[in-house]
């Protein structure tokens, strides 16, 4: 299957890059090589794009994509994570900008012995990157219901994941759940009839949850997005593409605290601490999909953009 990604907030988010023509841009999420492609289109022949992805149809898919920009173009398989690492041995010391599209692909909903969608019947597998071992059958038939339990609500934000957990491990002693619709069984049995006609999808939350805590989501972002600031260059701009509230706050928190730093109590008349602001964040608010982008894209719906500038005092 050809790996379809229909990317969001396109336009929104390589006119926020400011792309420069001779500039260095990294996408690490390259996905369907969407927002990839616009971005290398301006360049010149003097500019350098490095995707990065985990996933082997997204670097297949990228390759072919982007091959007609030739040598500007570097695609390396790995997590975003480990984007310092591939950078430097890319000698690349700075970059004029960033992309991260953090939501799951088309392609790997659709494609169902991927095992992300709750829609399609598949092995419970949810792994961004088929190199790892531990799948979501690990996850559903191995951990603790307490553990089950904390996923759930942390992850999915779900007020029944209790029951959830209990009814997963109920499940589980008659056989091992090994599909995305046993699943779906396990879950339905635990949320109320008259809950499950008046919301969306029972499994949404719980599939969310688990694909998280399988792939480490919050803790990379948590983890690498400092890092990735301190890669830009003077006036480089990273932009973030989210699609839960989880990474939106991580995404917030980390760009707020990266333009106001200090950490003095408020009644000091000067800054003692020596803290020192990275930038700005552009994006006060926000910025959502248009409404004919919603129409057009479902799965757009909850997406929202943040961006943060780069600018070092002195």
């Amino acid at each position: 299957m050809e790996f379809k990604h229909v990317s969001v907030l396109l336009e929104e988010t390589v006119s926020q890059l400011q792309v420069k023509p001779d500039g260095i841009y990294v996408d690490g999420t390259l996905g369907g090589a969407g927002h990839a492609f616009q971005v290398c289109k301006q360049l010149n022949a003097k500019g350098r794009f490095v995707g990065i992805d985990q996933d082997e149809a997204a670097i297949i898919t990228g390759t072919e994509r982007l091959a007609a920009f030739g040598d500007r173009v570097t695609i390396v398989r790995s997590n975003y994570c480990n984007m310092p690492q591939v950078l430097a041995e890319l000698g690349i010391e700075k970059v004029d900008g960033i992309v991260l599209d953090l939501g799951v692909s088309s392609y790997q909903l659709d494609t169902a012995e991927r095992g992300f969608s709750y829609k399609e019947d598949g092995p419970l597998d949810m792994r961004m990157d088929k190199r790892q071992t531990l799948t979501a059958r690990d996850i559903v038939n191995t951990y603790s219901e307490q553990e089950l339990f904390r996923i759930i609500r942390d992850y999915g934000e779900d007020k029944f994941a209790k029951n959830i957990a209990k009814h997963i491990v109920r499940m589980r002693e008659e056989k091992p759940i090994e599909t995305t619709y046993e699943l779906n069984e396990a879950i339905k049995a635990a949320i109320p009839m008259k809950i499950r006609k008046n919301t969306g999808h029972p499994s949404k939350k719980t599939f969310q949850a688990i694909r998280i805590a399988l792939n480490k989501e919050l803790e990379v972002l948590q983890d690498t997005l400092q890092d990735m600031i301190d890669l830009l260059a003077e006036d480089g701009r990273i932009c973030i593409i989210t699609f839960h509230s989880l990474e939106d706050r991580i995404v917030k928190s980390i760009f707020r605290k990266n333009e106001n730093p200090c950490i003095c109590p408020p009644n000091f008349p000067v800054c003692m601490c020596g803290k020192k602001s990275k930038g700005r964040v552009i994006t006060r608010k926000p910025i959502l999909p248009s409404a004919e982008e919603m129409e057009e894209n479902r799965r757009s719906k909850s997406a929202k953009l943040r961006v943060f500038e780069k600018h070092t005092e002195g």
